[in-house]
């Protein structure tokens, strides 16, 4: 196998009653979590000596925030006599990247930091150089009623400040130092992907990712 494959668009299969009442049932089992700030209590430099050879860079998230984004789209007016499969290659309309304090060269370290952003909004992030370009939003789609939908995909966008402190060495010991750039750091990452369909007939959670997609259809 070639080490660095080139990404192929990406085709989902999905059949889709897409009526209001099995869009409603569809809008509650996938709702992504509403925008907001999750709980982050700062912990502080760990306490006691340390090792520098030893002990590796440690992370304390200051604040973060979820944000629900729609990176592709398309908006389709099945008519009647016009319903059953088709192929929608989705039009990206927004995009998230990976980035430490506004880099997207993500160090080794800078993985430690996303692991502990995974852990305190709940989820799993991306935690290497990563962006939602690298794949297209293809997908086959089955329409049995006719209406106004969008089509999307999008993400659950992570952002916020954090400190790094590393072991430093000062005579015979070792200390916790804060080594982040200006006392206080940024980064930007973002969860798994999700596809869907919605419509203006059934309301959306607000905050979610189906309500920002329902919204582009100007419900």
């Amino acid at each position: 196998m070639h080490p660095n494959p080139t990404p192929r668009p990406r085709t989902l299969r999905r059949t889709m009653a897409a009526t209001a009442a099995v869009l409603a049932a569809v809008g509650s089992l996938s709702l992504v979590g509403a925008t907001g700030a999750a709980a982050a209590t700062p912990s502080g430099a760990p306490s006691g000596v340390c090792d520098p050879a030893v002990d590796k860079p440690v992370h304390d998230i200051l604040n973060s925030k979820v944000e629900a984004v729609v990176t592709d789209f398309s908006a389709v007016n099945v008519a009647p006599g016009t319903t059953g499969q088709r192929y929608q290659t989705l039009t990206r309309v927004d995009t998230v990247t990976t980035t430490v304090n506004r880099s997207t060269e993500i160090s080794a370290s800078a993985g430690f930091l996303f692991f502990k952003v995974s852990a305190t909004v709940g989820f799993s992030v991306q935690t290497t150089t990563s962006s939602t370009t690298t794949t297209t939003a293809s997908t086959t789609w089955n329409f049995n009623q006719p209406g106004y939908y969008g089509l999307y995909r999008g993400t659950q966008k992570v952002s916020g400040e954090y400190v790094e402190y590393t072991c430093a060495r000062a005579g015979a010991i070792g200390f916790w130092l804060n080594t982040t750039p200006n006392g206080k750091g940024t980064f930007t990452t973002f969860g798994y992907p999700e596809e869907g369909t919605v419509s203006c007939a059934s309301p959306e959670a607000a905050g979610t990712l189906r309500n920002a997609a329902r919204q582009r259809l100007g419900c």
